[in-house]
């Protein structure tokens, strides 16, 4: 039988691997609605200067560009957040791989442009009902029931002025990965224009 160092991934003490993992994990949580990295907690700074978190859905995810997307509607908080600050963190974690990924970066608000016109296009019917919500999130109502729903149209675009895509700019990723062998951390920062790799106390 192996130990258990035996069976430790092959990441576990490569830097180089770690990142690769790390970036697969995303992906996985774009393709794969089951994922824990198909749902991640996005931060942002708070109009009133207090910290915001909320959950997503991650939407796209691409190595080459640093970019991950999600997509909310115009007249959420977050958008005004976003508008006035763009400085945000998402946070990811997988229990099962034992994986967390702290990932600082910037967010932009994309809304009736190119890139949010090929988002909405790629959206499910059911997905859309959600921007044809009145009034808007988070707004104050006696019950439940008090809203209602734009019609979807001929083409079902009905919400589609409420739509936009929000793509996050990946400055750095902090990776934790859990092991009873021993924790290992890694910070990887590409701020000073180059990628700098830095092995952390977990």
């Amino acid at each position: 039988m192996d130990s258990e160092t035996d069976r430790l991934p092959d990441f576990y003490e490569d830097a180089e691997k770690s990142l690769a993992e790390a970036w697969r994990l995303i992906e996985e949580g774009v393709r794969n609605r089951r994922s824990p990295f198909h749902t991640p907690v996005v931060a942002t700074c708070g109009l009133d200067g207090c910290p915001q978190s909320r959950i997503v859905v991650l939407r796209d995810g691409d190595r080459d560009a640093r970019t991950l997307r999600f997509h909310t509607d115009r007249r959420s908080q977050k958008v005004a957040e976003i508008n006035r600050d763009a400085r945000a963190t998402m946070l990811f974690f997988d229990p099962v791989a034992k994986v967390q990924l702290r990932v600082l970066g910037a967010a932009t608000v994309h809304h009736d442009d190119a890139v949010s016109s090929a988002a909405w296009s790629n959206t499910r019917s059911f997905s859309r009902i959600c921007y044809r919500v009145r009034p808007g999130p988070g707004v104050k109502i006696e019950t439940p029931s008090d809203l209602e729903f734009q019609d979807g149209g001929e083409d079902d675009d009905g919400g589609r002025d409420m739509f936009c895509a929000v793509v996050f700019s990946v400055d750095a990723i902090e990776w934790l990965f859990l092991a009873h062998q021993g924790n290992r951390r890694l910070v990887f920062d590409w701020r000073n224009g180059s990628l700098e790799t830095t092995w952390l106390v977990p």
